[in-house]
Formats: C-alpha cells, structure tokens, sequence
C-alpha cells in the first residue's frame, strides 16, 4: 500500500486530538479557574530511501533520500497563566493572583485547584461545589503557626468571643498654651477645662463611660481627674509640661482606681503621647484594651490568606489561614477532574505554605479567577485543525484514485 495514505491517517488522527482539545477549551470558556491545553505535532520515523555519502577526494557528498511515515501527537501541555478577575463579593471566593494553587482534600486524597468558589458545609467546614475540604492552619490560642501540619479550615459561626476587662490605654492630643488658669477676679475668670470619654469593660463585658477631665492649675501644669456618671473615681494627679519641649515632664503615667466586683482595680493610662503647643486643643483615647462578649457573625480573608473572624462587638481575631501549594513544573500535574489536579510523575512535590511567600501568589477576596481561554485564538485554532483534517483526507482520497489506477492496469 502507498505510504502516503497512512501518513495521511495518522494526520487525520493527530488532528482529531487538536479539534479534541480545541473543543475542550472552548466548552470551558467560562469554567472558573481553567487553564486551557493545546496540543503540539512532530513527526515519525523515516524511511531511508537512499543513504548519505561523506565527500572524498574525487566526489562530493550526498545528502540521504528519506520519506516520512506521518505525525503524531508530541504532547498536550496546559497554559497556566493568569486568568482574568471576576469580582462577585462573596466572601467564600478567593482568587490566587499569581503562581500557586488551592489545596483540598477528598477523602484521604490531596488535591490542588486555582478555582476559588468555596462556601460552607453543615459543620462549618470551607468545601469546594464537589465537596472537597480546602485545607491550612486553624488558629490555636497563640495565633496561626504555619510549621504546623494542614488540616481543614472550619469556621465556627456562632462561637462566643469572652469579654475582657480593661487594664491599660493611652490619651494623645494637644492641650493649648493659650488654656487660661482661673482667676478669682473680679472679673472671676474659670480655669479651661477639657474633656474626652473612654469606653472601659468590666471583667464581665459590661461598658463603662468614663470622662477624663482636664483643667489647667498652673502655668504648664493640667490637673487630671477621672469619672463616671458624674462622681469621681480615683484620686486627681497633675500633668505638667516642659515648656521648652511642650513634651510631658512628670505625671505622665496616670491610674484611674476604679472599684468594684467585676474590675481589675486600677486602669493604666499613658499620657505620654499629650503635647503642650500652640494652636487649638484635641483630646482622643488611643489602644484602649477590653472588650465586651461578641459573636462570630462573618468572615474577611486578607492578601496573605489570613481568615480573619469578624465578632458582633467590632473586633476581629484570626480564624485561620489558608495553606497554598507550589510546584516545580505544574505542567506535570495530572488532571483529576473536577477543575483540581493532583501531584504526577513530572510535577515534582508540591511545596506547601503560605500564600506571597516562596514563589507563592497574593489571595483576593471577593473575586474569581475565570478561565483563560482566549476565544479568537482557539476559533483560529479551529480552522487550522479542521482544514489540516480535510486536507489530510483529501490525500487519502488522491491515494486511492492512484491505487484504482494502478488496478485497472490489468484491464
């Protein structure tokens, strides 16, 4: 038979498999996080019809006479750059800007996957659509500690953040040189007094208002004085200022002595941060600690994958992280469906950690990494694939032709 026809097969094969994966790419256009493949050709073995000859003293060389036998399919790599960023404002869907993947578990299996459209389960787990856990590091009462081994991240709504008392804080701002000291007259003229509120917890969580009263006594000298509801607390101490500086001189280190069950006994305020300048005057508290109970409600996810637990009382504590994984070629990864991957021959091991570190992308919360498949470019893919076929076939019918040719010799 003539050679030329099953070279022509194996073109008819070989691009079967690019309108295979042409077609692929193009029923996953708006797959989230799919990476489109294409497939590349190269050549079979030769026949040698006529070896090649070194030139001598008297001839010249000859090049060998060789005919091909066909095509085949070289390999179908996967294109993982960067798909484009659809924004959604979950706050389950996370999007990898950069190099990485997502790791999920199925069973005692260990997955990875660039397609961040997660919720929850009944248990409060973070799962994929199929139901894989998304794995990495829950919070333990020292933080998050990424040397740790992974496991799934859980949120658990509903848990109660205990209440703490207040111990210590700050005041900063700027009490004016333009602040009168009272004058007993006549005219009497009133000391200036300034004032600023602090939201202060008892041990059970319960608020306190307490008014910080600031009057000026002396040339550079305020009188400090703590109370709630009207009624003093604690003894009153002076702040005074160089007025080389305008910086605290002494009494910078003020102690509000409250009482009672639920308090700690006395409440640090550091006053170091006041100045004594020129200009208008402005009080404000600063790094007050305490709070009262609060509630897991919802959940924020920063850049380096930190689940960040947002309570009913405004505060926010670490939940857990996410756990990203990287390859040494990613391009060896085997697909497992799904839009996941798992761990192959060519890929290497995967290198887990934390996300914008080693080689390892940024996350975006609220956002979706979409396919990256180009759709002017697999149209064209399309056309080449299919006039290659066609003309592939067109070959096999010109070899019969000849072959019908060389039967009807005989008659």
């Amino acid at each position: 038979m003539l050679r030329s026809m099953y070279s022509a097969i194996a073109g008819l094969k070989a691009h079967q498999v690019k309108l295979d994966v042409t077609g692929n790419n193009i029923a996953n256009v708006n797959t989230v996080g799919f990476k489109s493949s294409q497939a590349t050709f190269e050549d079979t073995l030769s026949q040698v019809m006529r070896n090649g000859s070194a030139p001598t003293d008297t001839a010249g060389g000859t090049n060998p006479a060789q005919v091909g036998l066909g095509v085949k399919v070289a390999g179908i790599t996967t294109n993982f750059a960067q798909g484009t960023q659809q924004t959604t404002g979950r706050a389950t869907d996370f999007m990898i800007s950069g190099d990485g993947f997502f790791v999920t578990k199925t069973g005692n299996e260990q997955l990875y996957t660039r397609a961040g459209s997660f919720d929850y389960d009944a248990s409060g787990k973070i799962v994929t659509p199929d139901g894989a856990v998304l794995q990495g590091w829950m919070a333990g009462p020292d933080g998050v500690d990424t040397n740790g081994a992974i496991g799934d991240l859980k949120v658990p709504f509903g848990q109660n953040m205990p209440p703490t008392a207040t111990t210590k804080g700050a005041i900063v701002g700027n009490l004016s040189t333009s602040a009168v000291v009272a004058v007993t007259g006549p005219p009497a003229v009133p000391a200036t007094q300034l004032q600023t509120q602090v939201t202060s917890y008892d041990s059970l969580g319960t608020a306190h208002q307490i008014t910080l009263k600031f009057t000026k006594t002396d040339v550079n000298t305020w009188e400090v004085q703590a109370s709630e509801n009207g009624t003093d607390i604690g003894s009153a101490a002076d702040l005074t200022f160089d007025p080389s500086t305008g910086l605290p001189d002494s009494g910078a280190d003020f102690e509000i002595g409250v009482s009672g069950d639920n308090w700690p006994g006395t409440i640090a305020l550091d006053l170091s941060g006041m100045t004594e300048y020129g200009g208008k005057s402005a009080l404000a508290p600063l790094d007050i600690d305490g709070n009262a109970m609060g509630t897991l409600q919802s959940i924020a996810l920063s850049g380096d994958g930190t689940i960040m637990g947002v309570y009913s009382n405004n505060l926010r504590e670490p939940i857990g992280k996410l756990a990203m994984a990287s390859f040494a070629n990613p391009s060896g990864l085997a697909k497992a469906g799904n839009t996941s991957y798992r761990v192959g021959d060519n890929s290497g091991q995967p290198a887990i950690g934390e996300a914008n570190a080693g080689g390892r992308g940024s996350l975006v919360a609220g956002a979706l990494e979409m396919s990256n498949v180009d759709l002017a470019e697999e149209f064209t893919g399309l056309i080449v694939a299919q006039r290659g076929f066609q003309a592939n076939s067109r070959v096999i019918t010109s070899s019969d032709e000849v072959l019908q040719d060389l039967v009807n010799l005989k008659r």
